[in-house]
């Protein structure tokens, strides 16, 4: 089996499945068989397999690998997200501070 370590494509396992496509066709038919084993012995998520499988028939009728470093970030990828909130004190909003005597809005709380 796979490990997840020697996987064609980088952090496989975080990839946006709507990113795939584009990332697949620049893998040759062996870098594709990989990632096929590897889906297959763990999601096993069937539109990623036939997306797998269709490509693996384009590249049997003659298709060739696009160019490109299928491990380049892209634009969908998950890693906007690990750079942190962009919130800072000049764009927070002001400090809220509930009344004393309770949330009038709030009927758990008293009046």
């Amino acid at each position: 089996m796979t490990e997840h370590d020697t996987l064609p494509l980088p952090d496989y396992d975080q990839l946006p499945v709507d990113g795939l496509p584009s990332r697949i066709r620049s893998l040759d038919a062996q870098g594709l068989a990989t990632l096929l084993e590897y889906e297959r012995a763990h999601a096993n998520r069937p539109r990623v397999v036939l997306m797998f499988e269709n490509r693996a028939a384009e590249l049997r009728e003659g298709a060739q690998p696009s160019g490109g470093d299928p491990g380049a970030p892209a634009v969908d990828d998950p890693t906007h997200a690990m750079g942190g909130s962009k919130v800072s004190e000049a764009t927070s909003g002001p400090p809220v501070n509930p009344p004393s005597q309770g949330d009038p809005t709030n009927p758990a709380q008293p009046r």
